[in-house]
């Protein structure tokens, strides 16, 4: 019998990633703390996240002082303070990316938010922090905007692993695999050994139920209500089902049996925002062979101290999660609506939290030159 839920859920085949990084959680041993306690095998980072590590961290004060006095701006003491604590979390993560063969012991730095609408300021952005972090279980994130797709392939095809973020639809995420495989097909071409190229397709789950029962709510009747909470795991089960048939195409099996590994999908925003729901539902419910699941701690903590892990829950369920999709057609809930909708959302949340990272550090490097 598994000892933990958390040691289950790897067993299954997921990846427990965290969705949160910070200089004290580094340097407190905090994070390596939750690889030997939690199972967790990866952590990802976004605009959000640094923004709240850098207000409320002490930890940082003694490199903005630095930075002050070498006279860098703030975009510079952006790049150098989020580049230096994915520096050192690649380096905590180490063994376990040695252990997996490169899959797992990840972690993730995104493009400036600002570059989401323009491919070559992407490209150039991702290559730059790759340069910067210079280790090689760094993920670069895109995210799958319409101009971030040929960014998706020229970042891939100069022999960088990605993770794609801001996934919401179906018909986008077929869109990010084939961005994926144009790339890797252009790495082969580049003479790049593929098998050292890893990515993760980052599809979002409560966050599309949160929007759709809003909708459902505004519909009012007893068969809309029915349908609140089954949105997200339906959308997130029936990419599922995408990434199955994708990787077995004919097209995939000639890149595969020339090295390629296949780009997994990941569970990201799988906090539950609906207090009548339970807290472990994007996690016990979307189990499934070779996917990641990134938490934020309160979820992490709601899994390992609750969550009751079954096995595969995902594959057998396709014909009822489009059911599902079909039934909310029915209560005039527009899915294309939605998702574009979430997209445009955030990535607008993370300009905002992009401009938020930059204030805090604009203040914190003029009181080190005024100190």
């Amino acid at each position: 019998m598994t000892s933990t839920p958390t040691a289950a859920l790897s067993e299954a085949g997921v990846s427990i990633w965290l969705d949160d990084l910070s200089r004290e959680r580094i340097t407190s041993g905090s994070l390596k703390d939750l690889i030997s306690t939690r199972n967790v095998v990866g952590v990802t980072t976004n605009p959000s996240i640094f923004a709240a590590a850098l207000a409320n961290g002490e930890s940082y004060a003694a490199q903005v002082q630095q930075l002050a006095a070498s006279g860098a701006d703030v975009d510079k003491a952006v790049f150098e303070i989020t580049t230096d604590d994915v520096i050192e979390a690649c380096d905590v993560f180490a063994p376990v990316y040695k252990a997996t063969n490169g899959v797992d012991g990840r972690v993730s730095i995104e493009v400036d938010p600002r570059l989401s609408r323009d491919t070559q300021g992407t490209i150039n952005e991702a290559k730059e922090l790759f340069d910067k972090v210079g280790r090689s279980n760094v993920l670069i994130k895109i995210p799958a905007t319409q101009e971030g797709l040929p960014a998706i392939s020229a970042v891939i095809a100069a022999g960088i692993s990605v993770n794609v973020t801001l996934i919401f639809s179906l018909e986008r995420y077929r869109e990010v695999i084939n961005a994926f495989m144009v790339g890797i097909e252009q790495a082969r071409e580049n003479g790049h050994d593929l098998s050292s190229i890893h990515s993760v397709a980052s599809f979002f789950v409560s966050r599309v139920d949160a929007e759709i029962d809003k909708r459902l709510d505004a519909v009012g009747s007893d068969d809309a209500k029915a349908l609140k909470g089954k949105a997200g795991l339906a959308n997130a089960r029936l990419a599922y089902q995408v990434f199955e048939e994708s990787f077995a195409t004919e097209r995939w099996q000639v890149l595969a049996a020339a090295g390629a590994n296949a780009q997994r999908p990941l569970w990201a925003s799988t906090g539950v925002k609906d207090p009548a729901l339970p807290d472990t539902l994007y996690v016990t419910e979307l189990v499934a062979p070779g996917v990641v699941n990134t938490m934020p701690e309160k979820t992490l903590e709601a899994t390992a101290d609750h969550g009751k892990v079954t096995g595969d829950t995902v594959t057998g369920t396709y014909t009822e999660s489009a059911a599902i999709l079909d039934a909310l057609d029915r209560q005039g809930v527009d899915y294309k609506e939605v998702v574009d909708l979430l997209e445009a959302e955030g990535l607008d949340k993370f300009v905002v939290s992009w401009g938020e990272l930059l204030e805090t550090v604009s203040t914190a490097l003029n009181g080190a030159r005024e100190a």
